[in-house]
């Protein structure tokens, strides 16, 4: 990552993620991804979740761009909608080896359900940090690596009482770290979920600039 993406990019990045922040979403692209294309029943039975829910959350993932689906006579198969939701699933892959020291997943395009818990826990986080404002945050520390808030406002464009606020949310919930330095506190993104999914926010939209 050499800069950060344009806002219009970030925001259309940010909104595919946020529908990932709910578990049977993830688990259905985690799915789709691995089997290629299934029906709304195959889904249902391999996630163990009730077909009108798998159905409702595929409309929402189709809605977002993630997924596309194609009828066949009387059944309609659904399918990842392109490079991008394959590409997120490989990174989150790839932390999950680096976590568990599980180095089948470190491989490049190994394919394997990942345990239940990991993945309501990426969802879990996904949830705290996918907000445009917050993205930007970490984006901007991920490129730029440790800087004071003066730095960090000028670079996002967020007035630095109320980023001050999102970086006190951020160190709550483990996405970034502080130190104090005299009279100025400087802050720096942490390894995890967030950071992966930032880098792989960048490897798809850095195309488009």
């Amino acid at each position: 990552m050499k800069k950060q993406l344009p806002i219009n990019l970030m925001k259309k990045a940010v909104k595919g993620v946020s529908y990932l922040g709910h578990p049977i979403r993830l688990r259905i692209v985690e799915f789709l991804d691995i089997y290629q294309t299934s029906s709304v029943l195959n889904i249902a039975k391999s996630i163990k979740e009730e077909q009108l829910i798998v159905s409702q959350n595929l409309k929402k993932l189709k809605d977002a761009g993630l997924v596309r689906c194609e009828r066949k006579g009387k059944f309609i198969f659904y399918s990842l909608d392109g490079e991008y939701p394959a590409s997120l699933f490989n990174c989150i892959r790839k932390l999950y080896g680096y976590i568990a020291n599980s180095y089948d997943f470190l491989v490049d395009n190994y394919k394997a359900i990942l345990p239940r818990d990991f993945t309501m826990m990426v969802a879990n986080q996904i949830k705290l940090f996918c907000h445009i404002d917050k993205m930007r945050i970490l984006e901007f520390l991920a490129i730029f690596g440790e800087s004071c808030v003066s730095d960090i406002s000028k670079g996002v464009n967020i007035e630095q009482m109320k980023l001050s606020q999102y970086l006190k949310r951020l160190k709550d919930d483990g996405f970034v770290v502080s130190r104090r330095d005299g009279r100025h506190i400087y802050y720096d993104i942490t390894t995890g979920i967030h950071k992966t999914i930032i880098k792989c926010m960048h490897n798809k939209f850095e195309k488009n600039l």
